[in-house]
C-alpha cells in the first residue's frame, strides 16, 4: 500500500505543479509590459498631459497588440477600433477624465444604455473596463455632444467620446471586448 500513497501525492503534486504553472503563465500573459508609473489620481487632465505627443497621430500605435480590439492612448487621447485583421475600422480622439487607467489589457465590464455622468450631465453608451482607486474607468458620450475638460478637484473616469463616436464604440465594444491601454 504505501507504494500506492506515494504514486497518489506524487500524481496530486504533479497535477498542482501543472496548474500553479498554468496560472502563473495566464498571469504573466496579462501583465504590463513594465512597472507602473504613479496614477494621476486627481490631477488635472490638461496639466498631466503637458508631456504627451505634439503629433497625436491617427495612425494604429505598433504597440496596441493583435487581433480584434480597442486600443485606448493615453498620450494622444486617441481610441482605435480595430478588427480582427488588424484593420482600424474607426479612430477618434477622446477626452479623458482626471484620473487614468494603467497601461495594460483590459475586458469591457460592464456597459450602460443611459446615465448621469459623475458630472451631471446625461451621458449614454458607457463601456466601463477596470477601476482606479475606487474610479471606474470607461468610455462614454454625453448627449449634450460635449466634450468637457476635466474638473481637477474631482475624480473621474469618464472617457468622454462625441455621440457619433459612441455609438460606433457601443457596437463594437460588448462585453468582453478587449481594450488595450498604452502610453
Amino acid at each position: 500500500m504505501p507504494s500506492n500513497s506515494a504514486t497518489f501525492v506524487a500524481g496530486l503534486t504533479a497535477a498542482a505543479l501543472t496548474t500553479v504553472g498554468f496560472l502563473a503563465f495566464h498571469a504573466s500573459a496579462n501583465a504590463p509590459a513594465g512597472p507602473a508609473e504613479p496614477l494621476r489620481s486627481g490631477a488635472p487632465a490638461k496639466a498631466a498631459s503637458a508631456h504627451r505627443d505634439k503629433e497625436r497621430s491617427a495612425a494604429l500605435p505598433d504597440d496596441s497588440g493583435v487581433g480584434e480590439r480597442v486600443v485606448y492612448a493615453l498620450s494622444g487621447d486617441r481610441v482605435w477600433l480595430v478588427g480582427s485583421n488588424d484593420e482600424v475600422k474607426r479612430t477618434f480622439k477622446v477626452a479623458p477624465g482626471s484620473v487614468d487607467p494603467l497601461p495594460g489589457s483590459y475586458d469591457v465590464s460592464s456597459r450602460s444604455g443611459a446615465v448621469t455622468g459623475t458630472d451631471g450631465t446625461p451621458i449614454e453608451h458607457v463601456v466601463r473596463f477596470t477601476t482606479v482607486d475606487g474610479v471606474t474607468i470607461g468610455f462614454s458620450a454625453a448627449l449634450d455632444g460635449s466634450l468637457p475638460e476635466a474638473d481637477p478637484t474631482v475624480k473621474t473616469g469618464g472617457i468622454r467620446e462625441t455621440v457619433a463616436d459612441g455609438n460606433a464604440m457601443w457596437d463594437f465594444a460588448t462585453i468582453g471586448q478587449r481594450i488595450i491601454v498604452i502610453r
